[in-house]
């Protein structure tokens, strides 16, 4: 073999270990980045990791927010939900145990991020069912029959009529209620609230300020539990 093709098949060998080695350095950088991000996303999910500004506590809660529990409780927990969500279901016996648990000493506020269907329609129908009385009525009717009427593709108006009957309301006001545009702005707006705050998906809620995503019963307690000096 001459010289010259020694040195050519060299090269070539010294090109493609340093073209294995970008690629592996390449590969690594992505590798790190998704650590990183994968790292990031993780802290954000748990409770206490985040902490909202002065701007994003006054997106938190609104003036016309369904509310339960004395206005001056030293706990303030606020749920953004979808009625036609099913994680939202299954975390509303939850929330209403720790409501009965910590009565008295905590503020419990619902605010809206819809996001199927008739989600906005079942906004209105709980609102229209406040305007008499019932709307926290409304809301667990509402999600004890969620596989009857969620995940429809038509309105499912006649059967929220039926559950105000059900719940002995004044169905002709409630029916012309449902219509109110007043309802639809209010659950517009509160979209754009959890949209601003950066809100993934239903349920999310804060515990005085800090973020928890999804339902986590003991994170909740436990920050529940700090607020109250143990």
């Amino acid at each position: 073999m001459t010289q010259t093709k020694r040195n050519s098949k060299a090269t070539k060998r010294t090109q493609k270990s340093n073209q294995e080695l970008k690629t592996l350095l390449t590969l690594g950088s992505v590798g790190v980045l998704i650590v990183i991000a994968a790292t990031l996303l993780f802290n954000r999910s748990q409770p206490g990791n985040t902490a909202l500004s002065a701007d994003d506590q006054a997106l938190l809660v609104r003036e016309d927010s369904p509310t339960r529990g004395p206005a001056d409780a030293t706990v303030t927990l606020v749920e953004f939900l979808d009625p036609e969500c099913e994680s939202c279901r299954a975390a509303y016996p939850i929330v209403e145990r720790i409501l009965e648990d910590y009565e008295g000493r905590i503020r419990y506020i619902v605010r809206y991020f819809s996001n199927h269907n008739n989600s906005v329609l079942a906004v209105a129908a709980t609102e229209a069912a406040g305007e008499q009385g019932m709307y926290w009525e409304m809301q667990a009717l509402l999600f004890a029959n969620q596989p009857e009427w969620g995940e429809q593709a038509t309105p499912q108006t006649d059967l929220f009529i039926r559950y105000a009957r059900e719940l002995g309301l004044d169905v002709e006001r409630f029916t012309a209620s449902l219509q109110n545009p007043v309802y639809l702005e209010k659950a517009e707006r509160d979209q754009r609230d959890a949209q601003a705050l950066g809100l993934r998906g239903t349920p999310t809620f804060f515990v005085n300020g800090q973020l928890v995503y999804g339902m986590n019963e003991g994170s909740l307690r436990a920050l529940i539990d700090e607020a109250l000096g143990g």
